[in-house]
């Protein structure tokens, strides 16, 4: 990662915009913006904890291994989102990976100062044991579903999931520059079986494809098929 010398983002950061503003200067003081090629690794499941980190610019994936070569994608960050914080507690080693997604930069706070914000700022703690609760509710959510759901129902899910954290282009096209393989780590399922179940969604006119690009095209379509278990 390459070291970068950015202002704060007072309009989207999670942590300046729930944060005192007296306490704005602290953190202009001790963060560090690093700028991250697509692909590059952030941080690896099983390092050492040493912060905290925000999306500043781009988007960031967060998942886990899964088996010798695949992996799980558990949540995506995108910009003013803290991710890194899975990794706070009393075994300081991260449980998770985070790569971006795209060409981005973000911004890093070491632990130290960290704690020492969680206690200054009590809005801040409070939102992010908001925080904290949400996602411990969505990761039961998507435990469930890859007992229950079926892989076309996941599919949907993760499609609807998408449109809704990063929105849409111009074009109708979910904003985010996603392969078809961080697609399935992310419905948690093979390639194969999504490219097959992929195909079977346009026939089926619910969604339809341009290159990298996909549009939903029946909302409603997609989301009974997440209402549907997967057969015994």
């Amino acid at each position: 990662m390459k070291k970068s010398s950015l202002p704060c983002d007072l309009n989207s950061c999670f942590l300046c915009q729930n944060c005192l503003p007296e306490w704005h200067p602290a953190i202009a003081a001790n963060k560090k913006n690093f700028k991250v090629k697509k692909g590059e690794v952030i941080f690896r499941e099983g390092d050492p904890v040493t912060g905290l980190y925000f999306v500043y610019q781009g988007n960031v994936k967060v998942f886990k291994r899964w088996g010798a070569e695949k992996e799980l994608i558990i949540r995506f960050a995108n910009k003013g989102a803290i991710f890194g914080h899975r990794g706070m507690g009393k075994d300081a080693h991260y449980p998770v990976s985070a790569s971006a997604l795209e060409d981005s930069i973000v911004c890093f706070i070491d632990m130290p100062f960290f704690d020492a914000t969680l206690k200054v700022n009590s809005a801040f703690t409070y939102q992010l044991l908001m925080f904290f609760a949400d996602e411990l509710k969505e990761s039961e959510r998507k435990m469930r579903n890859l007992a229950h759901m079926s892989v076309k129902g996941r599919v949907a899910g993760a499609l609807l999931a998408l449109e809704n954290q990063f929105g849409r282009t111009a074009e109708g096209f979910i904003n985010v520059d996603l392969s078809r393989q961080d697609l399935a780590s992310y419905a948690g399922a093979t390639y194969e079986t999504v490219f097959r179940m992929m195909n079977e969604l346009i026939q089926s006119n619910l969604i339809s494809v341009a290159g990298k690009s996909i549009s939903i095209t029946s909302k409603e379509g997609l989301q009974q098929l997440t209402s549907e278990e997967s057969p015994a």
